[in-house]
């Protein structure tokens, strides 16, 4: 009798998800993968799952991802200092060939191989395949003094996005691929740069007009005033708690991608706690949800 009852149970979880699989059917979800979700093995290949079990119920997911802890052990092996100023890694010419060596070379291809190991059709990019990202070079600015103008601080080959080949993306998904990106772009003169997989995730969703961005953190996801987690806040609520300095440090980017992403078309966007299990798959497919979700 136990095992029919678990039965049930399962029937009924599957049931409250297909309203939500009826919704997403053929739209676009943005995944940026980060954090200890892309450190922990188990974890690892639970998101490999997920994402497949997405493609295969008629969802185009699309995987952004970081690889910040990746670069700093090769770093610190090969005998290199890993510098960052306000939080954003200073890169010379010797760092990103390091950095794209890492996100490229390794990261991107070992989450490829996870995948399709589960049976999915995964297919690695750098922002230099197809000229899939333009970049350009990101400043620092830095305020010296009241009423003065701000330093300008050149962190060497990072970059900000400049435009997105939003095409390769949706051919690829079209013919039943998923599209994995690692955070890099290219610039007029064909230099590469590293660039935030945050803001990455966020251009590459606003240039798909994705159902939904969601960024995978290790936190549960933004927390109020009292620490309590929110479920769901809008734009205009998440600048409040910036300017009340609720939200910073770490989240202060991570918020600011994804009101940008609003801004740019993104239906829906969401920070949530890549350390569960099935993390994507609880957002998306239930009726609470985990995390924070932020809306126009």
């Amino acid at each position: 009798m136990e095992h029919i009852l678990n039965s049930m149970e399962r029937a009924d979880i599957l049931l409250e998800a297909l309203p939500y699989i009826k919704r997403f059917y053929n739209k676009t979800i943005v995944i940026k993968y980060g954090g200890h979700a892309m450190i922990d093995d188990e974890l690892k290949d639970k998101f490999a799952r997920d994402v497949v079990m997405m493609k295969y119920i008629g969802i185009n997911p699309v995987v952004v991802h970081g690889g910040g802890p990746q670069i700093g052990a090769l770093l610190k092996k090969l005998g290199k200092e890993s510098k960052f100023i306000q939080g954003m890694r200073v890169t010379d010419e010797e760092t990103m060939n390091i950095v794209e060596m890492v996100l490229v070379g390794m990261v991107n291809k070992e989450i490829v191989g996870l995948i399709n190991r589960h049976g999915g059709n995964a297919v690695g990019l750098s922002g230099k395949d197809g000229n899939l990202i333009q970049a350009e070079k990101y400043f620092l600015n830095a305020e010296k003094a009241k009423n003065t103008p701000p330093e300008i601080i050149d962190i060497g080959l990072v970059g900000k996005v400049k435009q997105v080949n939003s095409r390769l993306i949706v051919s690829l998904a079209q013919n039943n691929f998923i599209p994995v990106i690692a955070p890099t772009g290219i610039g007029e003169n064909s230099e590469t740069y590293n660039i935030n997989a945050d803001i990455v995730a966020g251009e590459i969703a606003a240039a798909l007009q994705a159902e939904k961005l969601l960024l995978l953190t290790d936190v549960q996801g933004i927390l109020d005033k009292d620490k309590n987690l929110i479920n769901t806040m809008s734009d205009k609520e998440a600048l409040k708690l910036i300017d009340d300095g609720v939200i910073e440090g770490g989240m202060f980017p991570k918020v600011k991608c994804c009101l940008k992403a609003l801004k740019g078309g993104v239906k829906k966007t969401h920070v949530i706690d890549g350390r569960l299990k099935h993390a994507i798959l609880l957002e998306v497919f239930t009726d609470r949800g985990i995390g924070t979700e932020i809306v126009l």
